[in-house]
């Protein structure tokens, strides 16, 4: 960065980082080709319609890639659906919310609706887990913690549902977010553990008797508990 961007940057807050960003999200158009935003949609709307359906917290940068945008006019754009959906200025509070968190940003149900979601999940959920579900739930017992890209990975299918499935089941939940990529952590839960009929994941049972040679599938010890393989 030379002298005169830093200057200029400096001369109001925030101005070396939506040049930074602006610049950033320039070389990801470049390199992803992205298609320009629709100019019949507003900027608003697109980012509602992207974050509704996305699992993990979506960077400005990601979001400006995804509708054609700088930087700044996405950063206007969120802030501006974050007031709406809070009831700023006479608008109806939602019982969502737009929250920032890991870097990036998501739709979570506002804290004082818990209780309403939870006993809908609880009414709603299956007695039984699906196959896929007890599949991906073995990845994660062995492998925690672990994301839903590296479950995907192992089990070479699309994981989002099943995923979601057991956090609503709540044997597994969410651990922590990464720093750099914003990808969300998944660990076993307690109820697992009572569900299981076991104090730990140390007494989860050996693998390595069901793998060929006991070194494929899971790895050696990378990531199991105690290399319970």
């Amino acid at each position: 960065m030379t002298d005169d961007v830093h200057d200029a940057s400096s001369a109001e807050p925030g101005g070396a980082d939506e040049i930074a960003d602006a610049r950033a999200v320039e070389q990801e158009l470049r390199a992803a080709q992205t298609v320009p935003a629709r100019p019949d949609i507003p900027v608003d709307r697109q980012l509602e319609a992207i974050l509704m359906i996305a699992d993990e917290p979506q960077s400005l940068v990601s979001l400006g890639a995804a509708v054609g945008a700088p930087v700044p006019v996405v950063r206007q754009a969120i802030e501006r659906l974050v007031a709406d959906f809070d009831g700023v200025d006479g608008t109806i509070r939602r019982g969502f919310e737009l929250r920032e968190v890991g870097g990036g940003w998501r739709f979570y149900v506002r804290a004082d609706l818990d209780d309403v979601v939870e006993q809908f999940v609880e009414a709603e959920r299956p007695s039984r887990l699906s196959q896929a579900a007890l599949e991906t739930l073995a990845v994660v017992a062995y492998k925690q913690p672990i994301t839903r890209s590296q479950i995907a990975a192992i089990r070479a299918v699309n994981v989002d549902g099943v995923v979601r499935t057991l956090v609503a089941r709540g044997l597994i939940e969410e651990s922590f977010t990464d720093a750099e990529t914003g990808a969300i952590n998944y660990v076993t839960s307690d109820l697992l553990l009572q569900q299981l009929g076991i104090n730990s994941l140390d007494e989860l049972p050996l693998i390595s008797p069901l793998l060929d040679d006991g070194a494929d599938g899971f790895g050696q010890n990378e990531g199991i508990p105690d290399g319970r393989v």
